[in-house]
């Protein structure tokens, strides 16, 4: 059923951003698989509004969809530290027009053909120093550890983030398994699909 293969999809790739430990994650699923993901992003985004989550399609890329599931307030939040303005404003963002406005240049960033926006990264909560570090070596050759992300500054810090991710992964993914859906792991009613 596309409901669960979705459901699972979005605990696998995205449960750091669902229970609150990450901003944002981003999903890229096949166009041919979801031909509707639109539709179906919408109908998630008002189910599970109610506890702080989005789910926003970034981009239709080729033959894939980039999504983007976020929590509004803690994105914003981590877009306004110092270290990430300061490299938004040099990739020309509009920085003091608020997330929606970065969002739209994000999006149109990934539509331009001149290469990968990197500064995604700042999007997902990676730490700024980290994209930074990235955008200086784009092969990731002089990182110091590979994991949810390539990191070249606090590398304990990241572990115990990624373990603390990979345990929300495993958390949200095994109950699914079991036979929950989303909407019962967050507590929300379902209302009919339009």
């Amino acid at each position: 059923m596309e409901r669960e293969a979705f459901e699972r999809a979005l605990a696998y790739h995205c449960a750091p951003a669902l229970v609150g430990l990450r901003c944002a994650c981003v999903i890229s699923l096949s166009s041919a698989d979801y031909p509707a993901l639109p539709r179906v992003a919408g109908r998630y985004t008002r189910l599970l509004e109610r506890r702080g989550v989005r789910i926003e399609v970034l981009c239709r890329c080729e033959s894939r969809w980039l999504l983007l599931v976020y929590r509004p307030e803690l994105l914003e939040a981590h877009l306004q530290g110092r270290e990430a303005v300061s490299l938004l404003q040099r990739r020309g963002y509009p920085t003091g027009a608020g997330l929606a406005a970065l969002l739209r240049h994000l999006r149109r960033r990934l539509l331009w053909r001149e290469g990968f926006p990197h500064e995604i990264g700042l999007f997902l909560g990676y730490p700024p120093e980290d994209v930074q570090g990235f955008l200086a070596d784009p092969g990731g050759g002089r990182c110091k550890l590979c994991g949810h992300w390539k990191v070249y500054h606090d590398v304990e810090g990241a572990r115990r983030q990624f373990a603390r991710f990979d345990c929300s992964r495993e958390a949200l993914c095994s109950r699914l398994r079991a036979g929950m859906t989303l909407s019962q792991l967050f507590g929300v009613r379902e209302t009919p699909a339009a």
